[in-house]
């Protein structure tokens, strides 16, 4: 697997796996996917706070991270590996390239409590519970 730091040419590729990561997610507030597109644009476009990473395997996109710099620890704010392809250890690689990539030993990201296949693989890659974050209304 590699690591390929994604730009505005991967613009509607990661709006297409942003979408089905909200479908699994099962994210409460829906966006067409010309909105998808548009709000990963302003995450390409904002490159000082945050930048994407696609995983390809054979040249083929797998997955993608996209990844807040501005915090300390380092934040995934979006992680995706393809339906297809999951299971195979490309999450798990995607991982450990990503913390190679960014020079850190720490990562924080929130998983959404009734995903527990998330929850499990998070895990499974090594990382630990820290906060239920709550929400009223």
């Amino acid at each position: 697997m590699e690591i390929i730091r994604a730009g505005l040419e991967s613009l509607q590729i990661l709006a297409d796996m942003n979408r089905q990561l909200r479908e699994d997610e099962q994210i409460d507030n829906y966006m067409t996917g010309e909105e998808l597109a548009e709000r990963m644009r302003g995450f390409l476009l904002n490159d000082l706070e945050y930048r994407a990473y696609l995983f390809s395997v054979n040249r083929a996109i797998v997955g993608y991270a996209l990844v807040k710099l501005t915090e300390e620890p380092v934040y995934i704010r979006q992680f995706f590996i393809c339906r297809d392809c999951r299971r195979k250890g490309y999450g798990r690689e995607g991982v450990r390239l990503l913390k190679k990539v960014l020079n850190t030993g720490t990562i924080e990201l929130d998983v959404l409590v009734w995903n527990p296949a998330a929850v499990e693989f998070y895990r499974s890659v090594g990382f630990k519970d820290r906060l239920i974050r709550m929400r009223m209304g």
